[in-house]
Parts: C-alpha cells; sequence; structure tokens
C-alpha cells in the first residue's frame, strides 16, 4: 500500500493506492481541516488507524512551498515538516516530501484522456519540455523536463514573480494593488483565488462599476469568488464579467510567460482548482489571445498544446507514483511492476 497526501494550509487530503497492472488503484481517500491538528503526523496517524493501519510500504506528501533537505515550514501553518522524523513517527522507512506543484507533475503521465481538457492542440505530436500552472488558492508553477526518456517535474515558486502589467487597465490594476498592498506585486495578486477578488474590488472601488446591492449582501454569506464566477461566465453582472476577462487575460499571459521560459514545446498544463470551475470561460478565447500574445514568438505559442488538468486528485496520484519510484530506487523493487 501506499499513503499519499496533499498538503495545503487550510486542509490535508490523504489518500491509500496500490498498482494494478502497473496503474494506480485509489483505495481511499478522507480530507482533513488542517487548523484542527497539530501537524502532519498527527493527521496521518489518524487516518491509518481509520483505515485499518495497513502496511504501508511507501509515503509522499505533496506540500506548498520550497522543500529543503526533506524539511520544510509551512507558510500558512505553524508546522516543521521534516521527511526523517515523520517516517520515524508513522514507522514507514520509505517516505518522502515534496512541492505540491512536482506532485502534480508526477501526476500528469497517471491521467487518462477524459481526465484532461485539450484547450488548444498545437502540435501535439512535438515531444520537449512542458509547463504546469496551477492558479487556485495561491499560484503555482512548476517545469516538467524532457531528459529524452520521461518528464522530470521540477518545483518553482514563479507564482511569485512581479506582476507584469501589459495593457492601461493592467497598469492601473498594478498601481491599485501596489497602494492596498503597500509594495510589490506578485502574479499571485492577480492570477489566483485571491486574485479574483483584488480584480473585482479594483473594478468596483477604483473604475466605478456597480456591484448591486443583492449581489453585495450575497456576498457576505458566500465564498465571493462563487458568486463572481458563477453570475461572470452567465454574464449576468457585468462586473463579474469583466473580473473573469482580466483574469483569463492575465492567467493566459503568465502561462505563455512560462510556455517561452521553459520552451514548453511539449505542451502547457492548467491545474488547480479554478481552471475546472471556469471551464466555460477558458474556452470563450481570452485566455488563449493572452497566451500567444508574444509578439515574434507568438507562433511558437501558437503551436503549443494547452490541457486543462480535470481530474481533483492529480497531485495525490503523482505523490503515489512518485513514492513507488523513488522507493523502488532504494530498494530495487517496484510495486507498480510487480503488478503487472
Amino acid at each position: 500500500m501506499i499513503l499519499a497526501g496533499d498538503v495545503g494550509g487550510t486542509k490535508v487530503v490523504l489518500a491509500l493506492y496500490i498498482f494494478d497492472r502497473g496503474r494506480l488503484n485509489h483505495v481511499r481517500e478522507e480530507i482533513f481541516p488542517a487548523k484542527d491538528y497539530g501537524g502532519l503526523e498527527e493527521v496521518a496517524r489518524k487516518f491509518l488507524a481509520e483505515s485499518g493501519n495497513p502496511e504501508v510500504m511507501a509515503a509522499c506528501f505533496g506540500v506548498p512551498g520550497p522543500v529543503r533537505g526533506g524539511r520544510l515550514k509551512l507558510t500558512n501553518l505553524p508546522w516543521m515538516l521534516d521527511s526523517k522524523e515523520l517516517g520515524t513517527g508513522l514507522k514507514i522507512e520509505h517516505l518522502f516530501l515534496i512541492n505540491d506543484l512536482e506532485a502534480n507533475g508526477y501526476g500528469i503521465p497517471e491521467l487518462s484522456a477524459d481526465q484532461l481538457y485539450e484547450l488548444s492542440s498545437g502540435d501535439a505530436g512535438v515531444v520537449g519540455n512542458r509547463g504546469l500552472v496551477s492558479a487556485g488558492t495561491g499560484l503555482g508553477e512548476a517545469i516538467l523536463v524532457w531528459n529524452g526518456k520521461m518528464h522530470i517535474p521540477m518545483a518553482s515558486e514563479g507564482g511569485h514573480c512581479d506582476f507584469s502589467a501589459r495593457s492601461e487597465i493592467e497598469i492601473d490594476l498594478l498601481r491599485y494593488l501596489q497602494r492596498t498592498l503597500k509594495g510589490r506585486v506578485s502574479f499571485e495578486r492577480v492570477v489566483s483565488g485571491l486574485g479574483l477578488n483584488n480584480i473585482y474590488t479594483f473594478l468596483r472601488d477604483e473604475k466605478g462599476m456597480k456591484e448591486p446591492a443583492w449581489l453585495k449582501e450575497r456576498m457576505l454569506h458566500e465564498d465571493p469568488n462563487i458568486a463572481i464566477a458563477e453570475l461572470g461566465e452567465a454574464g449576468t453582472v457585468e462586473l463579474c464579467a469583466r473580473t473573469l476577462d482580466m483574469f483569463a487575460s492575465a492567467y493566459g499571459a503568465e502561462a505563455g510567460n512560462l510556455a517561452l521560459k521553459v520552451l514548453a514545446v511539449g505542451g502547457m498544463y492548467l491545474g488547480g482548482g479554478i481552471a475546472p470551475k471556469l471551464l466555460k470561460k477558458m474556452k470563450d478565447g481570452a485566455f488563449m489571445k493572452a497566451f500567444a500574445d508574444k509578439g515574434r514568438l507568438s507562433d511558437l505559442l501558437i503551436h503549443t498544446p494547452v490541457r486543462i488538468i480535470l481530474e481533483p486528485r492529480c497531485a495525490l496520484m503523482g505523490a503515489a507514483a512518485y513514492a513507488d519510484a523513488r522507493a523502488a530506487e532504494l530498494t530495487g523493487a517496484s510495486m507498480r511492476a510487480a503488478s503487472r
């Protein structure tokens, strides 16, 4: 059995996997509110106990942030994670911590065609580096380097790079955020769940777009981003529709930036929770127009495949695949190979 985890600032998702004929087979999964626990070991112990304490041969957790020497201090939780300490405490000999976008990257080869949506086919037959951009609570980015045999995911904190305005209204947005944030503005402040709200308040407060009283009241009682997405895609509130226009364009521009930086001729992948929930908006052309708008290099981007990851368990699948591969390197025995 393999224990896989997707650790976030608000929740921890744990799952058990086995291999069946070389493919990952999901056994059990549970979601834990992170604030209710003192650390990842406590969460994992509870999950394993509720699962009947199965024999776990290897484990891997995708975590938000840069992992150094098997250790990470979480930004949004008072947790210090150490792979050796976790392995000892949970009695799992082969336990690994990797960046959450790395986990997503390792999950992509495990996906079937129906777990992806092709936004642009590009030159689908070209093999080479890939890029991964995931807008969710924050903005994650990763590079999938082609080594001649397989894609090797490499973590990145590219979402924290400086936001680059491309138009008069984006320049105004940048200045607005510089004032409200009292300093620099990263792409994550625009292309993320937080970014959606930032764009909305900018258009309302700075550009004077009307916010209906009933919408203001609704947003007090539910996640504002849900309302923005629903009403924006329906086109019933101009403020919400314009917010989605700016969001999709900025998302496309940054995805195109990463595609240029890593020469992602093998394709760009969009992970995270936002793109699948805004599929109608992502398909209307605003994203792809900004993605390919790269001057003399536009033709390269036009021929780059772009795919949206629809499978919410991609990071868990990647963590499980990574755990098996690394354990096999250390022991010479692969659970995937044994199941074929």
